[in-house]
Protein backbone atom coordinates (compact mmCIF):
# COMPACT_ATOMS: atom_id res chain seq x y z
CA UNK A 1 0.00 0.00 0.00
CA UNK A 2 1.94 2.70 -1.27
CA UNK A 3 -0.25 5.74 0.78
CA UNK A 4 0.73 3.41 4.74
CA UNK A 5 3.28 5.66 6.48
CA UNK A 6 4.19 4.04 9.71
CA UNK A 7 4.62 5.62 13.22
CA UNK A 8 6.72 3.66 15.62
CA UNK A 9 5.81 4.32 19.56
CA UNK A 10 7.06 3.04 22.63
CA UNK A 11 5.02 -0.09 23.63
CA UNK A 12 2.82 1.19 26.45
CA UNK A 13 1.47 4.17 23.78
CA UNK A 14 1.22 1.71 21.48
CA UNK A 15 -0.86 -0.56 23.98
CA UNK A 16 -2.86 2.17 24.86
CA UNK A 17 -4.41 3.77 21.50
CA UNK A 18 -7.82 2.24 21.85
CA UNK A 19 -8.14 2.20 24.91
CA UNK A 20 -7.28 6.75 24.48
CA UNK A 21 -4.81 6.38 27.45
CA UNK A 22 -1.41 7.48 25.45
CA UNK A 23 -0.17 10.02 27.60
CA UNK A 24 1.28 13.02 26.10
CA UNK A 25 1.21 11.91 22.13
CA UNK A 26 -2.28 12.98 20.71
CA UNK A 27 -2.72 10.15 18.48
CA UNK A 28 -6.38 11.76 16.99
CA UNK A 29 -4.20 14.23 15.82
CA UNK A 30 -1.80 11.79 13.69
CA UNK A 31 -5.48 10.37 12.36
CA UNK A 32 -6.51 13.94 11.56
CA UNK A 33 -3.46 14.86 9.59
CA UNK A 34 -3.39 11.50 7.45
CA UNK A 35 -7.23 11.60 6.51
CA UNK A 36 -6.42 15.55 5.49
CA UNK A 37 -3.07 14.04 3.25
CA UNK A 38 -4.87 10.68 1.74
CA UNK A 39 -2.81 8.67 3.68
CA UNK A 40 -3.06 5.81 6.15
CA UNK A 41 -1.44 5.99 9.40
CA UNK A 42 -0.07 2.53 10.93
CA UNK A 43 0.98 2.70 14.50
CA UNK A 44 3.29 -0.10 15.33
CA UNK A 45 6.02 -0.94 18.33
CA UNK A 46 10.00 -2.35 18.12
CA UNK A 47 8.48 -6.14 20.24
CA UNK A 48 5.93 -6.36 17.15
CA UNK A 49 8.14 -5.73 13.93
CA UNK A 50 10.47 -8.70 12.27
CA UNK A 51 12.79 -8.39 8.93
CA UNK A 52 9.58 -8.12 6.60
CA UNK A 53 6.53 -6.97 8.16
CA UNK A 54 5.14 -5.95 11.12
CA UNK A 55 1.75 -6.42 13.32
CA UNK A 56 0.09 -2.89 14.35
CA UNK A 57 -2.94 -1.19 14.26
CA UNK A 58 -3.98 0.87 11.27
CA UNK A 59 -6.41 3.37 11.25
CA UNK A 60 -8.88 3.64 7.87
CA UNK A 61 -12.48 4.78 7.74
CA UNK A 62 -12.21 5.76 11.60
CA UNK A 63 -11.35 2.79 12.93
CA UNK A 64 -8.68 0.81 14.04
CA UNK A 65 -7.46 -2.66 12.67
CA UNK A 66 -5.26 -4.99 13.79
CA UNK A 67 -3.42 -5.88 10.94
CA UNK A 68 0.61 -7.56 9.96
CA UNK A 69 1.83 -5.30 7.17
CA UNK A 70 5.07 -4.88 4.96
CA UNK A 71 7.46 -3.01 6.92
CA UNK A 72 6.11 0.94 5.84
CA UNK A 73 8.02 2.56 3.36
CA UNK A 74 8.39 5.66 5.51
CA UNK A 75 8.46 5.85 8.98
CA UNK A 76 8.25 8.69 11.77
CA UNK A 77 9.64 7.34 14.76
CA UNK A 78 8.79 8.08 18.32
CA UNK A 79 10.01 5.53 20.39
CA UNK A 80 12.46 6.08 22.76
CA UNK A 81 14.80 3.17 21.55
CA UNK A 82 17.75 2.98 24.64
CA UNK A 83 18.78 -0.47 24.86
CA UNK A 84 21.61 -1.71 22.46
CA UNK A 85 18.87 -4.41 21.26
CA UNK A 86 16.58 -1.93 20.20
CA UNK A 87 18.71 0.40 18.51
CA UNK A 88 20.20 -2.49 16.89
CA UNK A 89 16.38 -3.91 15.44
CA UNK A 90 15.45 0.25 14.83
CA UNK A 91 19.14 0.43 12.57
CA UNK A 92 18.04 -3.07 10.51
CA UNK A 93 14.62 -1.20 9.83
CA UNK A 94 16.29 1.62 8.80
CA UNK A 95 17.99 -0.48 5.85
CA UNK A 96 14.62 -0.82 4.36
CA UNK A 97 12.78 1.68 5.10
CA UNK A 98 13.18 5.52 5.23
CA UNK A 99 12.73 6.20 9.30
CA UNK A 100 13.35 9.76 10.02
CA UNK A 101 14.15 10.78 13.85
CA UNK A 102 15.46 7.36 14.02
CA UNK A 103 17.89 8.83 16.43
CA UNK A 104 15.72 11.11 18.85
CA UNK A 105 17.40 10.67 22.23
CA UNK A 106 20.93 13.51 21.86
CA UNK A 107 23.70 13.42 23.84
CA UNK A 108 24.00 17.23 25.01
CA UNK A 109 28.03 17.16 24.74
CA UNK A 110 27.94 15.40 21.38
CA UNK A 111 25.55 17.84 20.24
CA UNK A 112 27.28 20.33 21.52
CA UNK A 113 30.37 19.70 19.78
CA UNK A 114 28.93 19.55 16.23
CA UNK A 115 27.39 22.58 17.01
CA UNK A 116 30.96 24.19 18.33
CA UNK A 117 32.45 22.99 14.70
CA UNK A 118 29.98 25.18 12.70
CA UNK A 119 30.32 28.91 11.71
CA UNK A 120 26.03 29.27 11.53
CA UNK A 121 25.76 27.79 15.07
CA UNK A 122 28.37 28.14 17.76
CA UNK A 123 28.08 31.57 18.46
CA UNK A 124 24.62 30.16 20.08
CA UNK A 125 26.26 28.00 22.54
CA UNK A 126 27.37 28.70 26.00
CA UNK A 127 30.63 27.13 27.12
CA UNK A 128 30.07 23.15 27.65
CA UNK A 129 33.06 20.81 29.00
CA UNK A 130 32.94 17.00 29.87
CA UNK A 131 32.19 16.79 34.00
CA UNK A 132 34.86 15.77 35.62
CA UNK A 133 36.21 16.71 39.38
CA UNK A 134 39.05 18.57 37.71
CA UNK A 135 36.76 20.54 35.02
CA UNK A 136 34.30 20.91 38.21
CA UNK A 137 37.41 23.06 39.75
CA UNK A 138 38.05 24.48 36.83
CA UNK A 139 34.25 25.83 36.09
CA UNK A 140 34.30 26.96 40.10
CA UNK A 141 37.35 29.23 39.66
CA UNK A 142 36.23 30.44 36.00
CA UNK A 143 32.17 31.16 36.20
CA UNK A 144 29.86 32.58 38.82
CA UNK A 145 27.12 30.37 37.77
CA UNK A 146 26.92 26.80 35.70
CA UNK A 147 24.81 23.76 35.45
CA UNK A 148 25.96 20.28 35.84
CA UNK A 149 23.43 18.03 34.02
CA UNK A 150 23.49 14.48 32.54
CA UNK A 151 24.47 14.33 28.99
CA UNK A 152 21.38 11.88 28.22
CA UNK A 153 18.70 12.98 30.74
CA UNK A 154 15.40 14.26 29.96
CA UNK A 155 12.77 16.78 31.17
CA UNK A 156 15.35 18.54 33.97
CA UNK A 157 15.68 15.30 35.78
CA UNK A 158 19.81 14.96 37.44
CA UNK A 159 20.10 18.64 36.81
CA UNK A 160 22.22 20.84 39.24
CA UNK A 161 22.73 24.66 39.67
CA UNK A 162 25.93 25.65 41.07
CA UNK A 163 26.22 29.44 42.21
CA UNK A 164 29.21 31.50 43.49
CA UNK A 165 28.29 33.75 46.80
CA UNK A 166 30.99 35.18 48.59
CA UNK A 167 34.08 34.11 50.81
CA UNK A 168 34.00 31.01 48.56
CA UNK A 169 30.56 29.85 49.49
CA UNK A 170 28.53 28.14 46.87
CA UNK A 171 24.73 27.80 46.31
CA UNK A 172 24.04 24.86 45.06
CA UNK A 173 20.44 23.82 43.86
CA UNK A 174 18.94 19.80 43.09
CA UNK A 175 16.26 18.35 42.51
CA UNK A 176 12.83 20.12 43.85
CA UNK A 177 14.99 20.86 47.26
CA UNK A 178 15.95 24.36 48.71
CA UNK A 179 19.03 25.59 47.83
CA UNK A 180 21.84 24.69 49.98
CA UNK A 181 25.15 26.83 51.24
CA UNK A 182 28.23 24.98 50.76
CA UNK A 183 31.91 25.42 51.52
CA UNK A 184 33.87 24.68 48.29
CA UNK A 185 35.20 21.18 49.47
CA UNK A 186 31.50 19.96 50.13
CA UNK A 187 30.22 21.48 46.80
CA UNK A 188 32.71 19.32 44.92
CA UNK A 189 31.72 16.37 47.24
CA UNK A 190 28.09 17.20 47.35
CA UNK A 191 28.16 17.26 43.18
CA UNK A 192 30.32 14.62 42.76
CA UNK A 193 28.46 12.18 45.04
CA UNK A 194 25.29 13.63 42.24
CA UNK A 195 26.94 12.41 39.64
CA UNK A 196 28.18 8.82 40.58
CA UNK A 197 30.01 7.79 37.88
CA UNK A 198 27.52 8.66 34.80
CA UNK A 199 27.82 10.74 31.87
CA UNK A 200 27.38 14.58 32.65
CA UNK A 201 28.21 17.73 31.80
CA UNK A 202 29.38 21.32 32.65
CA UNK A 203 27.32 24.27 31.41
CA UNK A 204 28.02 28.16 32.02
CA UNK A 205 24.40 29.00 33.38
CA UNK A 206 22.84 32.02 30.91
CA UNK A 207 21.74 35.10 32.89
CA UNK A 208 18.60 34.43 31.46
CA UNK A 209 15.44 37.21 31.00
CA UNK A 210 12.68 37.10 33.76
CA UNK A 211 9.12 37.20 34.09
CA UNK A 212 7.46 38.29 37.46
CA UNK A 213 11.15 37.46 38.91
CA UNK A 214 11.13 34.05 37.53
CA UNK A 215 13.60 33.40 34.73
CA UNK A 216 12.40 31.49 31.47
CA UNK A 217 13.22 29.91 28.09
CA UNK A 218 11.51 29.18 25.37
CA UNK A 219 10.99 25.36 23.81
CA UNK A 220 11.06 25.89 20.09
CA UNK A 221 9.59 23.14 17.44
CA UNK A 222 11.65 22.63 14.73
CA UNK A 223 10.05 20.37 12.31
CA UNK A 224 11.01 19.06 8.33
CA UNK A 225 7.62 19.70 6.42
CA UNK A 226 6.19 19.25 3.19
CA UNK A 227 9.15 20.16 0.49
CA UNK A 228 11.35 18.64 3.38
CA UNK A 229 12.59 21.80 4.35
CA UNK A 230 13.12 22.70 8.12
CA UNK A 231 10.35 24.84 9.61
CA UNK A 232 9.62 26.62 12.86
CA UNK A 233 5.98 25.30 13.89
CA UNK A 234 5.60 26.74 17.10
CA UNK A 235 7.82 28.80 20.38
CA UNK A 236 6.24 28.58 24.02
CA UNK A 237 7.42 29.92 27.16
CA UNK A 238 8.29 28.03 29.87
CA UNK A 239 8.87 30.15 33.17
CA UNK A 240 10.69 28.52 36.26
CA UNK A 241 8.33 27.93 39.53
CA UNK A 242 9.24 30.28 42.40
CA UNK A 243 12.73 28.98 43.98
CA UNK A 244 13.26 26.17 41.09
CA UNK A 245 16.46 26.65 38.92
CA UNK A 246 14.96 24.40 35.75
CA UNK A 247 12.13 25.81 33.80
CA UNK A 248 10.72 22.33 32.68
CA UNK A 249 6.70 21.89 33.24
CA UNK A 250 7.43 18.32 34.45
CA UNK A 251 9.76 19.91 37.26
CA UNK A 252 6.49 22.79 38.04
CA UNK A 253 7.34 25.27 35.23
CA UNK A 254 4.88 27.32 33.62
CA UNK A 255 3.66 27.62 30.07
CA UNK A 256 3.34 31.36 28.98
CA UNK A 257 2.71 32.99 25.42
CA UNK A 258 6.17 33.92 24.29
CA UNK A 259 5.02 36.95 23.32
CA UNK A 260 3.86 38.15 26.92
CA UNK A 261 7.62 36.92 28.27
CA UNK A 262 9.12 39.78 25.11
CA UNK A 263 7.14 42.22 26.07
CA UNK A 264 7.72 41.70 29.44
CA UNK A 265 11.56 42.39 28.71
CA UNK A 266 10.91 45.38 26.27
CA UNK A 267 11.63 43.34 23.63
CA UNK A 268 9.84 43.98 20.04
CA UNK A 269 7.58 40.61 19.97
CA UNK A 270 7.81 40.65 16.04
CA UNK A 271 11.44 41.37 16.00
CA UNK A 272 12.77 39.47 18.94
CA UNK A 273 10.31 35.81 17.29
CA UNK A 274 11.78 36.19 13.87
CA UNK A 275 15.16 36.09 15.66
CA UNK A 276 14.66 33.26 17.77
CA UNK A 277 13.13 31.64 14.66
CA UNK A 278 16.29 32.20 12.20
CA UNK A 279 18.79 30.74 15.07
CA UNK A 280 16.77 27.61 15.58
CA UNK A 281 16.76 27.05 11.92
CA UNK A 282 20.54 27.52 11.49
CA UNK A 283 20.88 25.02 14.12
CA UNK A 284 18.85 22.56 12.30
CA UNK A 285 20.40 22.79 9.24
CA UNK A 286 23.84 22.60 10.96
CA UNK A 287 22.75 19.62 12.94
CA UNK A 288 21.50 18.28 10.08
CA UNK A 289 24.60 17.86 7.72
CA UNK A 290 26.09 15.95 10.59
CA UNK A 291 22.56 13.65 11.36
CA UNK A 292 20.55 13.47 8.17
CA UNK A 293 17.50 11.62 9.64
CA UNK A 294 16.87 14.39 12.18
CA UNK A 295 13.59 16.32 11.39
CA UNK A 296 11.59 16.75 14.36
CA UNK A 297 13.06 18.43 17.40
CA UNK A 298 12.11 20.92 20.28
CA UNK A 299 15.33 23.61 21.37
CA UNK A 300 15.11 25.11 24.58
CA UNK A 301 16.46 28.31 23.65
CA UNK A 302 17.44 30.76 26.52
CA UNK A 303 17.26 34.72 25.81
CA UNK A 304 19.81 36.87 28.11
CA UNK A 305 19.18 40.23 30.20
CA UNK A 306 20.84 41.92 26.80
CA UNK A 307 18.71 40.03 24.29
CA UNK A 308 21.18 37.57 22.68
CA UNK A 309 19.98 34.32 22.29
CA UNK A 310 21.55 31.08 23.49
CA UNK A 311 21.03 27.34 22.70
CA UNK A 312 20.41 25.72 26.00
CA UNK A 313 19.75 22.14 24.47
CA UNK A 314 18.03 19.95 21.71
CA UNK A 315 15.04 17.49 22.48
CA UNK A 316 14.86 14.90 19.71
CA UNK A 317 11.62 14.20 21.11
CA UNK A 318 9.28 17.01 21.52
CA UNK A 319 6.54 16.24 23.69
CA UNK A 320 4.64 19.34 21.95
CA UNK A 321 1.94 19.80 25.24
CA UNK A 322 3.15 22.99 25.85
CA UNK A 323 1.05 24.47 23.32
CA UNK A 324 -1.69 22.34 24.84
CA UNK A 325 -1.11 24.25 28.11
CA UNK A 326 -1.63 27.23 26.66
CA UNK A 327 -4.28 26.28 24.10
CA UNK A 328 -2.87 27.39 21.15
CA UNK A 329 -4.33 24.25 19.71
CA UNK A 330 -3.90 25.34 15.80
CA UNK A 331 -0.29 25.74 16.61
CA UNK A 332 -0.22 21.85 18.74
CA UNK A 333 -1.71 20.26 15.84
CA UNK A 334 0.55 21.89 13.21
CA UNK A 335 3.14 19.88 15.22
CA UNK A 336 1.44 16.19 14.48
CA UNK A 337 0.40 17.66 11.35
CA UNK A 338 4.18 18.86 9.98
CA UNK A 339 6.08 15.26 10.38
CA UNK A 340 3.08 13.66 8.56
CA UNK A 341 3.74 16.22 5.55
CA UNK A 342 7.03 14.86 5.60
CA UNK A 343 6.43 11.39 5.48
CA UNK A 344 4.38 12.02 2.36
CA UNK A 345 7.05 14.20 0.91
CA UNK A 346 9.28 10.89 1.45
CA UNK A 347 7.07 8.80 0.00
CA UNK A 348 6.50 10.92 -2.65
CA UNK A 349 10.18 10.52 -3.55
Amino acid sequence: MSNVIGILLDRKTYLGIQRKQTGYEHIDYYNQAAIELGMIPFYMCLKHINRKSALGLSFENKNYTLKRLPIPKVIHNRAMTLSPASQQKLKAIAKISQVFNGQNRHDKLQIHRLLRASANSSAFLPHAMKYSRENLINAMNREDSFFVKPTNGSVGKGVLKVAAMPDRVWQVWWSNQLPRQLAEQQTIDFINGKVNGQSYLIQRAIALSKYEGRPYDLRVSVQRGAKGEWGVTGIAGKVAADGRHVTNLAKGGEAVRCEKLFLSNGFDPIVKRKQVEDAALQIAESLSQQIPSISDVGMDIGIDHQGAIWLIEVNGRDQRYQYKHLNLNKTFYRTYETPMLYAKYLLSK
